[in-house]
């Protein structure tokens, strides 16, 4: 039990020191002998926990995603309507954005990265568990007529893609002034997103 319980505080050492490495460092910094040496780990225990250091990216990915669809799961769970479902996914993810911004910035510069590719499948399962009940809730509402009956794949697209490209701009400082602050991203975007999710008229 004591050994389990320090292999579960070395893992969460780990992928502490490996996100606050990649925050102040970047993708050329974010590499096994920075990360060893700020959390000051073996090469062994990390090796050991995650197999690789392409393990630990992976895992350092799926732990930020878990926590951003954590926010928004929850946000949903207290929507009546499918468009205040919408405006409730859109302001928990800028809001995580925000809060959380060396997570989300992990997540948004390592989304195309080649030391996640190795385990895209794994990574690909658990956004698929994370998306359950985001999916589960969408199709309540489109039983009941409340949104246009698509693929959940595409609502999943029309939904989550224009929030997904506004927080990785804001991220990165590419935003034009007038919308570089996300409480007018989080003003502008839900209508706009439910707008293409609105079932069309009988």
């Amino acid at each position: 039990m004591v050994k389990q319980q320090r292999g579960e505080a070395t893992v969460d050492l780990i992928l502490r020191t490996a996100l606050r490495v990649y925050a102040e460092s970047g993708q050329q910094g974010f590499t096994v002998s920075a990360v060893t040496a700020a959390g000051k780990v073996s090469l062994g225990s990390l090796y050991h926990h995650f197999g690789s250091f392409d393990g630990l990216a992976a895992a350092l990915y799926t732990q930020c995603m878990g926590k951003l669809f954590d926010e928004m799961n929850e946000a949903l769970r207290r929507s009546r309507t499918a468009r205040t479902g919408v405006r409730a996914i859109v302001d928990a993810y800028l809001r995580f954005t925000q809060e959380q911004r060396e997570a989300a910035l992990f997540i948004h510069a390592s989304a195309y990265s080649g030391y996640l590719a190795m385990h895209a499948e794994e990574i690909r399962a658990a956004k698929e568990v994370m998306l359950a009940p985001m999916n589960e809730w969408m199709r309540a509402r489109m039983e009941k007529g409340e949104v246009a009956p698509l693929p959940g794949p595409l609502i999943e697209v029309l939904v989550m893609g224009p929030v997904a490209e506004a927080a990785r701009r804001w991220l990165s400082s590419t935003y034009d002034v007038e919308l570089a602050e996300l409480t007018e991203l989080a003003r502008l975007l839900p209508d706009r997103i439910w707008r293409s999710l609105e079932p069309s008229p009988s």
